[in-house]
């Protein structure tokens, strides 16, 4: 199943999932699900999966995408999109992130029908469109309604199999100045905004949060990660922009944070939000997750738990319109291998947590 879905090729952009939605879908109908293929763009389609659902109480969300990052410009070593097996791993673009999470789901959620249906039944929602800042479920979750509740939700993305209970929120910007242009020999007649620009960023190098630390996530953090302007070298630009990238936690409020930083930055600057995601956060003693604990084996008492992530997911979307329901990040494939060339997942790890998911949605009750 992995290596089928890593022949599909869902580099994002421009992502093209329609067709890897349907596959998906074709054979979990064939397994009595109810499917949906919701539209996000042209060529570019989610899927919501169903069964078992009950009026008596909510199910289990298993949540995935189906798009990946670019290989890079650096030449892989095999074809990304053959699922080439060797050494005890399938190699391939996604394979970590997060196909053979996906691949993973959908046997454990097949599989655990055939022995006792769980109660509350499963949905499971792979969208398209997660690598650039989850925009394909945030749309999702505007334009479609019937989602129902979740009693609890596991996303997929890779982390070696061990359950994470957290990682933080993020809030993207776009920073825009504008100047005036002239003659580079005649700076005087026009206004720099590269100046702007910089002067901007200086004053938000050491900006302060002032927030608490967050047990689990830490503290807050900002990044200037791209800046652009000017048109050539003997001219005065009018123009520039750069992005801000802050990583949240749940001591923090993302308006205030902007507002705070928008009064610093001053008036030479003005800001567009691009991404707002809120911190994924479960407490390690909720049922779900002592469950979950149990499953994979994890000694409370072992330093690193409870265990958060550096990078975003769908679980930032899902867990806030589900109503807070408890929400766990566990999937086979290598944090460390995603967005990496030459990505592979161990076939022993993609084994093993199809087992983890069946025995989680079977004894969540």
């Amino acid at each position: 199943m992995t290596r089928k879905l890593l022949s599909f090729n869902t580099i994002n952009p421009p992502g093209n999932e329609e067709e890897i939605a349907k596959f998906v879908g074709g054979i979990l109908a064939g397994h009595g699900f109810k499917i949906e293929y919701p539209v996000f763009e042209d060529n570019r389609l989610h899927l919501i999966a169903e069964k078992g659902l009950s009026s008596k109480r909510p199910p289990i969300v298993l949540s995935g995408h189906f798009d990946t990052v670019p290989p890079g410009k650096k030449s892989w070593s095999f074809d990304p999109f053959t699922g080439e097996v060797n050494d005890g791993k399938i190699l391939g673009l996604g394979s970590s992130d997060m196909k053979g999470g996906l691949a993973a789901m959908i046997l454990a959620s097949i599989e655990a029908f055939i022995e006792t249906p769980p109660a509350g039944g499963i949905r499971l929602i792979f969208s398209a469109g997660e690598e650039l800042g989850c925009q394909g479920v945030s749309k999702l979750i505007k334009e479609k309604r019937g989602l129902g509740e979740a009693s609890a939700i596991i996303v997929g993305e890779p982390t070696a199999n061990l359950p994470v209970t957290g990682h933080k929120g993020a809030l993207y910007l776009k920073a825009v100045t504008s100047g005036k242009t002239a003659h580079s020999s005649m700076p005087e007649l026009g206004v720099n905004a590269i100046y702007k620009a910089a002067r901007s960023i200086m004053k938000i190098i050491d900006f302060n949060f002032e927030a608490q630390p967050d047990p689990l996530l830490g503290y807050p953090t900002l990044n200037v990660g791209t800046i652009s302007g000017g048109m050539n070298i003997n001219s005065i630009p009018d123009h520039a922009e750069f992005t801000i990238d802050i990583r949240s936690t749940t001591k923090v409020d993302h308006s205030k944070i902007l507002n705070k930083l928008t009064g610093e930055i001053g008036d030479e600057t003005v800001i567009e939000k691009l991404v707002a995601l809120k911190p994924v956060f479960t407490s390690e003693n909720d049922p779900f997750v002592q469950i979950v604990y149990d499953i994979c084996n994890v000694d409370r008492l072992r330093n690193g738990f409870p265990k958060a992530l550096p990078y975003l997911t769908d679980g930032s979307v899902l867990q806030k319109i589900y109503n807070n329901a408890p929400t766990v990040i566990l999937g086979p494939g290598q944090p460390e291998m995603a967005h990496q060339t030459d990505e592979f997942c161990n076939i022993d790890k993609l084994e093993r947590v199809v087992n983890i998911y069946k025995n989680i949605i079977l004894k969540w009750r």
